[in-house]
């Protein structure tokens, strides 16, 4: 029996792989994966970002920000021979976990996160092709390397492929 290789990342983490393999993370609540996917060379990255942009600069963590975690996930895996212009994303999460009396744009910290993922995503260039994002569940994602193909799981609903 084939072992397919499995690479999971954890909140404010990322993994790359090129070929045959799954990358895989779990507990999108507010926070937003990103599956990066050049298919002319199955360079496949799944990036798990928790805030829209990095304000304390001594943060070592730069996967943990929509701004710093995209840009150095792009740059990695350009080191891999990603080229931008058949590089694809999809993203999953910013959902509204909690209702926060008051402060309402603070406590929507998921719209915020998918705000600027696409913002930046503009910016560098790179086609946001799926999403399955909002609501007030938490998503499990899945990137398969071979085919660019992403899984959502979420817990009492159907699987969606996008």
């Amino acid at each position: 029996m084939l072992l397919e290789k499995q690479l999971k990342v954890g909140i404010g983490d990322m993994k790359l792989t090129r070929g045959e393999g799954v990358i895989i993370t779990y507990a999108l609540g507010s926070c937003i994966g990103l599956a990066f996917y050049d298919s002319y060379i199955k360079l496949g990255a799944l990036l798990h970002i928790m805030l829209p942009e990095q304000v304390n600069l001594s943060d070592p963590n730069v996967f943990k920000y929509a701004d710093t975690g995209i840009r150095e996930t792009l740059r990695k895996m350009a080191a891999f021979g990603m080229v931008k212009s058949r590089t694809t994303v999809k993203i999953a999460g910013g959902a509204k976990m909690f209702e926060i009396s008051g402060n309402a744009g603070f406590g929507n910290i998921g719209q915020r996160n998918i705000e600027s993922v696409k913002k930046i995503l503009r910016e560098e260039g790179i086609q946001l092709v799926a999403e399955d994002t909002g609501a007030n569940y938490a998503r499990t994602m899945s990137l398969d390397t071979g085919t660019g193909e992403v899984l959502i799981r979420t817990y009492g609903r159907d699987d969606v492929r996008i």
